[in-house]
């Protein structure tokens, strides 16, 4: 073989052994370390709300209030950013979520400087408008940069980074506290979310396509042009419908045409019926992360070291719950969402149950709050990905708004319901609502369908 040949020989060969890199997941980290911060500068209130009742006296309805505020401003935001998204350049949108990350970090360290009830729900409103945006920015930037069959794992890491952040607020919040004050709490959580949005805007596009950490063949992967091992996966979603035909009379399982407008968007019942479940199970985990702190402290009596562990509980079931969840969902369940859905609004409901006039137990409450939490979490990463399924890279934005901004908002009417309850009754009544919204957004589920989306353009044309 002679120069020329083996020069031909090795351009051939190129493409075949091109390295992929795997700078997806770099990306993902980032994305799981920024939401971590963002939901713990949300979180921390839960932990100073008896030190902020105490100082300047006000209610339980008070209290519910201020902690709704931020869910309403962050709600209102969901369908207008979605848009923006939609129009704007991937450029500008990476450099938009960067600063919606520092806005946040700002008016986390504003709360402790705050001198009025009126200065508190001010600063909660500008809480809840920065970090609005910065959710739909996660699940489009993950929407853009994995494949298919990756992106309710991606999703699951997400969100289990959602229940990280309140993981972790409770003991480093108590710790600040001992050593400063409930004020310093605000300050330290303000400062990495100002460092990660930094790194951000150096490392990462909005799409792997504008990215030169990325591989061509990374890039290939990713727009599902190839599969890995070189196997065809296109049919995949339509083969593992066949292997489960129980699983799918009972989910509604069908095959429908992605949305590709706006208008088919807003029309799409499926998307509303989702958004509405979803608003009750954010309620839910809005109680935890707000009144939990409270209830453990007035009620069971526990000191902060107890309170600290327990109010952490839900939340270490909620990490494991989101990461099974959206594993379970891509890997066993061929990408079908409403399952792990379904089962975590059932297994709450059940949860709520026993909480019920629960024993004054620290080994009961522990086991009963992980377990609240992981039942609470195995779905949510579906919410997120089920969008996906239904809406176009194009459209997802917006659908994904619906969904975020209907949740967030039913979400929001929960810790302001708890207040006027335990005003007027007692924590028997708080479960029994949640018992209540859990079985209503089971309720929702049933009417919605699994979708199996037309993907490659020869179905899609069929499908029309």
């Amino acid at each position: 073989m002679n120069n020329a040949d083996g020069i031909v020989t090795s351009a051939e060969a190129q493409p075949v052994t091109e390295k992929r890199t795997s700078y997806r997941w770099v990306v993902m980290g980032l994305i799981f370390c920024i939401w971590a911060i963002a939901c713990a500068d949300r979180a921390n209130f839960g932990i100073a709300l008896p030190y902020l009742k105490k100082e300047y006296g006000i209610t339980n309805t008070q209290a519910g209030l201020i902690v709704s505020l931020f869910s309403f401003a962050y709600g209102f935001v969901q369908i207008p950013v979605g848009l923006i998204y939609k129009r704007l350049s991937e450029k500008t949108t990476g450099f938009l979520f960067a600063i919606f990350m520092i806005f946040t970090s700002i008016f986390t360290g504003l709360m402790g400087t705050t001198s009025s009830v009126f200065l508190l729900q001010a600063y909660r409103v500008g809480l809840g408008l920065s970090e609005g945006p910065l959710g739909i920015g996660c699940t489009n930037v993950i929407n853009r940069w994995f494949p298919a069959r990756e992106k309710g794992t991606a999703t699951g890491l997400w969100i289990a980074a959602s229940k990280l952040g309140p993981l972790i607020v409770p003991s480093v919040c108590i710790l600040v506290i001992e050593l400063w004050g409930w004020r310093e709490i605000f300050y330290v959580f303000a400062i990495p979310g100002i460092l990660l949005a930094i790194v951000w805007m150096v490392m990462v596009t909005n799409s792997p396509s504008e990215n030169r950490f990325c591989s061509p063949a990374e890039r290939r992967y990713i727009l599902d042009e190839t599969a890995a091992n070189g196997i065809e996966r296109k049919s995949a979603r339509a083969d593992d419908v066949a292997r489960m035909p129980y699983l799918d009379t009972f989910n509604r399982t069908k095959r429908v045409p992605q949305l590709d407008t706006i208008g088919q968007v807003f029309r799409s019942w499926n998307i509303f019926g989702v958004a509405l479940g979803y608003g009750c199970m954010i309620g839910i985990s809005n109680i935890f992360m707000s009144w939990i702190p409270t209830y453990l402290v007035t009620v069971k009596g526990f000191t902060s070291v107890k309170m600290g562990f327990l109010a952490s509980a839900p939340f270490i079931g909620a990490v494991a719950g989101n990461m099974l969840g959206g594993i379970i969902s891509d890997r066993l369940l061929g990408g079908r969402r409403k399952p792990m859905m379904m089962l975590g609004a059932l297994g709450t409901v059940v949860m709520m149950v026993l909480l019920i006039d629960a024993p004054d137990s620290v080994a009961y409450l522990g086991v009963t709050l992980v377990m609240s939490g992981l039942m609470l979490g195995i779905g949510f990463a579906g919410y997120s990905a089920y969008p996906m399924g239904l809406a176009t890279k194009s459209t997802y934005p917006t659908a994904f708004g619906i969904v975020n901004c209907l949740g967030q908002i039913g979400g929001a009417c929960a810790p302001l319901a708890v207040g006027i309850l335990l005003d007027r009754y007692s924590w028997t009544s708080v479960f029994l609502y949640m018992v209540g919204t859990s079985l209503l957004c089971l309720v929702l589920l049933l009417t919605v369908v699994e979708p199996i989306a037309l993907r490659d353009e020869g179905a899609k044309a069929r499908g029309r």
